[in-house]
């Protein structure tokens, strides 16, 4: 969710954004690849199974994991579930409204749910306990706490970094019963994907856009990598386009950037 726009005042700031930006700077001083402060807590819900509250800027965003049991996805039944939800509490922004979900919250749950399925951040075959009946199913359930731009990454570092942290009890089948057992193992975490999302204000992509900056922008682009440096997922939004050089630039910034970032959760989550 980006601030609503006030073209008139936006036109002014958009302005003032480009002028600055021709000289490598933005309004909070950043230079354009640089990235807000980030914090990250884990084990913040005692109850889950697994969750993190992370804090980019003043965006603020909390991640649960609940790991269950169910029936396989009738196309891959030897492979458990992982499903991403997100939701806007109303009191994170005076433009939130409670009710279903909006376009945003969709948006934002399933840009975020590809690019953890697609890096194969978890091992889907790993959660199978009977093939085509039984498989463990992880929900990871996010509310946004406040909101002051760039959803997708916090919401990724949040849903990230509570997986790494995520425990669930271990089933076993005898007689072809699934029984639980008293053990806890770890969800079955193999990479961490990292998501970094940029900006176009004019010519220029900045990375990280807040609020005001989001409601300034062209275009927004959202990459994400693995530990390889390999492009998993992508989305872009707004309606203006982008160059293909704007798009080599977007992917080598993210794989940059994302290599830090993608540290600092790693040493988050041990």
């Amino acid at each position: 969710m980006s601030m609503k726009k006030n073209y008139v005042v936006e036109t002014i700031r958009k302005a003032q954004m480009v002028e600055l930006l021709a000289k490598g700077r933005r309004v909070d001083e950043r230079s354009p690849d640089e990235h807000r402060p980030l914090t990250i807590q884990t084990g913040v819900i005692q109850k889950a199974n697994g969750s993190a509250i992370v804090t980019l800027g003043n965006t603020e965003v909390l991640a649960g994991v609940k790991v269950a049991t169910g029936a396989p996805f009738p196309d891959t039944p030897d492979k458990g579930l992982l499903v991403v939800n997100a939701e806007i509490l109303p009191l994170a922004s005076p433009y939130a409204e409670p009710g279903p979900p909006s376009e945003e919250a969709i948006e934002l749950a399933r840009v975020v749910d590809r690019g953890v399925r697609e890096s194969e951040m978890v091992d889907l075959t790993k959660l199978c306990i009977i093939e085509g009946k039984t498989v463990y199913t992880v929900f990871v359930d996010v509310n946004i706490m406040n909101v002051d731009g760039n959803l997708f990454d916090a919401t990724s570092y949040a849903v990230v970094s509570a997986l790494r942290t995520a425990k669930m009890k271990k089933y076993a089948v005898e007689n072809d019963k699934v029984v639980v057992k008293d053990d806890v193992v770890p969800v079955p975490v193999e990479k961490t994907p990292v998501s970094v999302t940029m900006a176009r204000i004019g010519d220029v992509l900045v990375v990280d856009p807040s609020s005001e900056e989001e409601a300034a922008m062209d275009m927004r682009i959202t990459i994400t990598t693995d530990d390889d440096g390999n492009v998993c997922a992508s989305q872009k939004g707004e309606a203006s386009t982008i160059t293909p050089a704007h798009v080599l630039e977007a992917v080598d910034t993210s794989i940059r950037v994302g290599k830090a970032i993608r540290a600092q959760i790693i040493e988050a989550t041990k």
